[in-house]
């Protein structure tokens, strides 16, 4: 018998020996397997948000607020910090530089931190670790007095992200809307833009191969990747290498402006929350992103319960194609929901929409946009909520529900304040927030209790010399845990 002969036979004694003692201490049921346990959520480490620069606005006041909610990261360490980016042409070609101080840094979780600047501002690229990177959120609102621009535009910052759909966009006579592309990365990324009007697919002279270099935003107009002057488009936005955030910036020049955030994934239902009482129109837009047609049922979701608005009791959307419809008188004096489901279940097609909403009559009109939103999940906050003009609202469609609302402290002083809200099944309910007092502004946090799924969207609102600016926001999943799948044993592996 020559050595490696016994250096095998010792190899296989000796796996032998681990393989029994290894089934001798496993429980007899599992027969030397253990199952793994079910995935556990767990809080992120780190976390990415994008503030883009609005474009064609010479003066204007921009505010930033930064949050993070208490008690949901690591005990200790870490930071959230905006800087600034470059700002770069469609060409790729970046001009201005990234050296800057930090735009409002947290110093702790469950206090908001903010900065104002009358300046014409270039991008942000923020990120948190540590405590500060489970449910960190940024709002960017700009006020603009007058001119063309004039109104309140709002945004929450945006997570980097690979494919983007933005459903109520335009190249009207009388709109100017960009898509704001910014990258997080040192490497450049390469994004594609698709324009879909009610015939399908828009021939467009350069909206592919467009390149974000490292650490800038590039905006894009819409106007000058077709002649076409639609007045509803479908605008989706491609990333083919790397990542960015995305988001477009209407602006209207007899109805105001605002940011279009991008809707919810493709899906076959769709809840768009917060549509104001006081709405003077609502246009609804709607693209069905699959190889089917879109067949669905209209609601409004009051707060005394669902309603079908007479005349728009359905919408059919052509698969490709984007679809608009004006529901006049919708709201009669209520907040509410709309909420878009398949007619027929069996025969269920994906889709986005998004609702343009005006506030205000003639010379005096300003205008915001609801997305499908993503709903609540585990938790959801917004920044830079105010004692006044401040409105939330929470809709429930399929099943009754409870919430859990909470207002930090404020900018300056006051004491976190909460309320506890039970919601009706197929209802919206409209609220200001609980009031922590102190001075400045608060960020609110919604967290499910009990119940079925809910959908937010919170509202600001200010009188501009009679016209009535506002901007809404949805409230999505924050993104703050992650679920992380358990390991199990399988002592198999060593028979094989």
């Amino acid at each position: 018998m020559n050595r490696t002969t016994v250096s095998l036979i010792g190899v296989v004694a000796a796996l032998a020996a681990v393989t029994g003692v290894a089934t001798a201490l496993a429980p007899a049921s599992n027969a030397g397997k253990t199952a793994p346990t079910a995935a556990v959520r767990k809080p992120v480490e780190r976390s990415a948000l994008l503030c883009p620069a609005p474009a064609g606005v010479d003066a204007a006041s921009t505010t930033y607020t930064s949050f993070t909610p208490v008690g949901s990261g690591a005990s200790g360490g870490g930071s959230a910090v905006l800087q600034p980016g470059q700002a770069a042409d469609s060409s790729g070609s970046s001009g201005g530089g990234s050296n800057g101080r930090p735009v409002a840094p947290l110093t702790d979780p469950g206090k908001p931190a903010t900065a104002t600047t009358n300046k014409t501002t270039g991008p942000l690229i923020g990120t948190a670790d540590g405590r500060f990177a489970p449910g960190w959120t940024v709002q960017e609102t700009t006020t603009i007095d007058a001119g063309p621009g004039r109104g309140m535009l709002g945004t929450s910052c945006t997570a980097p992200g690979a494919d983007f759909w933005f459903p109520a966009a335009s190249t009207s006579g009388d709109r100017q809307d960009y898509v704001h592309l910014t990258n997080p990365d040192d490497t450049a990324a390469v994004v594609d833009i698709e324009l879909y009007d009610s015939n399908g697919l828009v021939k467009t002279g350069n909206g592919e191969g467009i390149t974000v270099p490292g650490g800038s935003s590039v905006p894009v107009l819409l106007s000058t990747l077709t002649s076409a002057q639609t007045a509803d488009l479908t605008v989706h936005v491609a990333v083919r290498t790397g990542r960015v955030a995305a988001a477009v910036q209407a602006m209207d020049s007899k109805n105001g402006s605002d940011w279009l955030p991008a809707s919810a994934p493709p899906a076959t239902s769709a809840v768009l929350p917060g549509i104001p009482a006081d709405a003077t129109s609502v246009h609804l837009v709607a693209y069905a992103t699959g190889t089917n047609d879109a067949d669905l049922k209209v609601q409004l979701l009051t707060p005394s319960g669902s309603i079908v608005p007479a005349g728009h009791e359905t919408l059919h959307i052509k698969s490709g194609m984007t679809t608009a419809t004006d529901l006049p008188g919708l709201t009669q004096g209520q907040v509410g929901s709309l909420r878009l489901t398949p007619t027929d279940s069996g025969s269920a097609a994906p889709f986005v929409a998004a609702v343009r909403v005006t506030r205000g009559k003639g010379a005096s009109q300003e205008m915001a946009f609801v997305p499908g939103a993503g709903a609540v999940g585990q938790r959801a906050s917004v920044a830079e909520n105010h004692a006044k003009g401040t409105t939330l609202s929470l809709a429930a469609p399929s099943a009754d529900a409870t919430v859990k609302i909470t207002s930090s402290a404020t900018t300056d002083g006051g004491s976190p304040a909460s309320k506890t809200v039970t919601l009706k099944a197929g209802t919206t309910t409209a609220m200001a927030p609980p009031d922590p007092g102190g001075k400045g502004t608060f960020a609110v946090t919604v967290e499910p209790v009990s119940g079925g799924p809910v959908y937010a969207s919170r509202m600001l609102a200010a009188d501009n010399n009679g016209v009535p600016d506002f901007t809404i926001q949805p409230m999505p999943d924050d993104g703050g845990t992650v679920a992380v799948p358990s390991a199990g044993e399988d002592l198999q592996v060593l028979e094989r």
